[in-house]
């Protein structure tokens, strides 16, 4: 009979994401708004129709290894080094100005630190594929404030990662200055790892299983690193999912990273969905109440006014307009938000009640930037030829959304 519960949780959850992820991309939204409220409908906070969510948990957990191995994967180091200076600017300040307001505002409201760093952990990251799939959608990809938007975002992406890997290093204890610090070093020494040394070896380790195995040898071999990295950040006291983004960022520049994005999209479409819906499912029932929803929507407002703001400030030198779609177009929140919340409730460092404001900050501000962002940008129809090559280079940059 377990076994049983087992497949028919399997089957709720696949058929009610890729249902809802369907839905909102036919509404223009992203699928993981759909997948995410899937979760809350099928969990307890509505109908509790999951029986065993120890077994969806550990299927969420490789979900986002190979959610965050996408995302790295479409991260180039050359990409960073040649967006130069404003995106550099926006990425930072829009990622350092969002941790300390939330970090302040749940602060001035009595919650413990490490709490209140959690939450401003979580607003810091831009959802890069949100953001890249409403400018190819417009056809824009190529405008100046389009590159330094997605320039920016893999930026701020890379710095909510080493937060994420220090506030690991604190949650399991490290509590002192010297803890910290030597977490911090750590992380940019691992990231200095797998950058610069781990490139090399992967590609030969790669290159070796595509003689040795005959079956998929040139999808094995990726995703034997994925997880060895994976292992190395867990063992070194960082979050699994650094390792995953860091693999990603290792074949980036490969020229098997093509042949390597098409072949996990099929453990994308299947894994992922439970990561997201496991966001949905983890919302209690108690957890949201009338305080909790101001709150919510507080710290909503903090989150879009702080990288709006803070952007269109670093992006000075651009035009006006320019400057504000880079500062609406850095406001969504996505991945890396929810696997800080995820990480804090599953860690114990928050309560399901701020959990559930993170989720909601998340969904919110995914709302808001797409419709603000087209009315931003002057709409045009695009030739034939130039829509084929804002799809595609959306594709080079966003992992599906």
């Amino acid at each position: 009979m377990e076994s049983t519960d087992i497949i028919l949780d399997l089957f709720l959850v696949l058929i009610a994401a890729k249902v809802a992820g369907e839905a909102f991309e036919r509404l223009r939204q992203p699928a993981v708004l759909g997948e995410i409220i899937a979760g809350i409908i099928l969990g307890p906070f509505l109908l509790g129709l999951l029986t065993d969510t120890d077994v969806l948990g550990a299927l969420a957990e490789v979900g986002v290894i190979f959610l965050l191995f996408t995302v790295g994967l479409h991260t180039r180091v050359s990409d960073m080094v040649r967006v130069g200076g404003s995106a550099v600017a926006v990425g930072i300040l829009g990622a350092l100005v969002p941790l300390a307001l939330g970090w302040g505002i749940m602060a001035a409201l009595g919650r413990a630190t490490l709490e209140s760093v959690f939450v401003g952990t979580a607003m810091m990251a831009t959802s890069v594929g949100i953001t890249a799939r409403v400018l190819a959608d417009l056809g824009v990809l190529n405008r100046e404030a389009s590159r330094v938007i997605i320039g920016a975002a893999v930026i701020d992406d890379i710095v909510g990662l080493t937060a994420l890997a220090i506030l690991s290093g604190i949650a399991a204890g490290r509590l002192s200055y010297l803890s910290i610090a030597i977490t911090a070093v750590e992380s940019v020494a691992f990231i200095a790892f797998a950058i610069f040394i781990a490139r090399r070896a992967a590609d030969r380790f790669s290159a070796l299983t595509e003689k040795v195995w005959r079956r998929n040898p040139g999808f094995i071999g990726p995703i034997l690193v994925c997880l060895g990295l994976s292992v190395l950040a867990e063992y070194i006291g960082l979050a699994a999912i650094i390792g995953a983004f860091l693999a990603g960022m290792v074949f980036a520049e490969s020229d098997r990273r093509a042949r390597l994005d098409r072949a996990i999209e099929p453990l994308y479409d299947l894994f992922v969905p439970f990561f997201f819906v496991m966001i949905g499912v983890r919302v209690a029932p108690g957890a949201v109440n009338a305080s909790i929803l101001v709150l919510a929507l507080v710290i909503t407002v903090a989150a879009i006014l702080s990288k709006l703001f803070a952007c269109r400030f670093a992006a000075w030198g651009l035009a006006r307009r320019e400057a504000w779609i880079v500062g609406v177009g850095m406001s969504p929140r996505g991945e890396v938000g929810l696997i800080v919340a995820a990480i804090g409730l599953t860690r114990g460092v928050i309560g399901h009640d701020l959990y559930a404001i993170v989720v909601l900050m998340s969904l919110l501000t995914t709302f808001f930037a797409p419709p603000v962002l087209r009315r931003l940008i002057r709409p045009r129809v695009p030739a034939a030829a130039e829509q084929v090559a804002a799809a595609s280079e959306a594709d080079e940059h966003a992992p599906p959304c």
